[in-house]
């Protein structure tokens, strides 16, 4: 599976990235991949893999770039519990500073850069993103209505912006919440949110998970889950990116 490292161009410099597609010569679907916190890191760079070798264009930007190249702060190859807790707090003001103006404006940077790779098809894209990249997706998708056809987010806090942000959606949606995440009276109120919004969606708890399920490296991993999580990614992107 051909990978690149590559910079792309921001109104605040250049973020560096990670791209992984298809070795045959045709033009694929684009998905932005949008990180964990942790960022860029070898878990991450397997599930880009993962995705391109079902025939797509996956980019994963340093959310971060701002503060510094990938991985901004110093990651241990298994973040366990143990050592969670400081990564989180060297981490937070890094979340913090990372606005929602900044934000979108990353957004059309990642998106204008997706679109013009040559290995690139024309028409619609897709984001899918890890706990705060669930958000950051859930962004990029309202501010890009025309544009993005599919969105994905796990473990993340999707419904942070409320209904104005939902209310923006025109993507197919996915949503797989973490059972320490969302009671299902939260996500009672997120899916009458979302049908209030006209979204079409699904949004689910999987079951026996807690947050961060899907990253192979930390304490949080189910594989089951994981597996879960590809059986509704992938037809997602089977639907709304077949005519890419």
């Amino acid at each position: 599976m051909p990978t690149k490292t590559l910079q792309i161009p921001t109104t605040d410099g250049q973020a560096d990235a990670f791209a992984a597609f298809p070795d045959h010569g045709d033009r694929h679907p684009g998905v932005l991949l949008y990180a964990d916190a942790f960022g860029i890191r070898p878990v991450l760079r397997e599930m880009a893999r993962e995705l391109a070798g079902h025939g797509y264009y996956v980019l994963v930007p340093n959310l971060f770039y701002r503060h510094g190249p990938a991985p901004v702060v110093e990651l241990p190859e298994h973040i366990g519990e143990e050592v969670r807790p400081a990564l989180i707090d060297q981490l937070m003001p890094l979340i913090e500073a990372h606005t929602a103006e900044r934000v979108l404006s990353d957004a059309d940077a990642y998106l204008r850069f997706l679109t013009a790779q040559p290995e690139v098809g024309a028409g619609p894209v897709a984001v899918t993103g890890y706990c705060i990249g669930g958000l950051l997706a859930m962004r990029t998708a309202a501010a890009h209505p025309g544009q993005v056809a599919a969105v994905a987010g796990f473990h993340g806090p999707v419904g942070a912006d409320g209904p104005d942000g939902l209310s923006k959606l025109t993507a197919q949606v996915h949503l797989g919440h973490a059972e320490t995440d969302m009671t299902p009276e939260a996500l009672g109120e997120l899916n009458q949110a979302l049908d209030a919004a006209g979204v079409d969606y699904t949004s689910e708890i999987y079951p026996g998970t807690i947050h961060g399920f899907t990253m192979s490296d930390t304490d949080a991993f189910n594989s089951a889950a994981l597996q879960r999580h590809w059986d509704r990614l992938l037809p997602l992107l089977g639907r709304t990116l077949a005519n890419s």
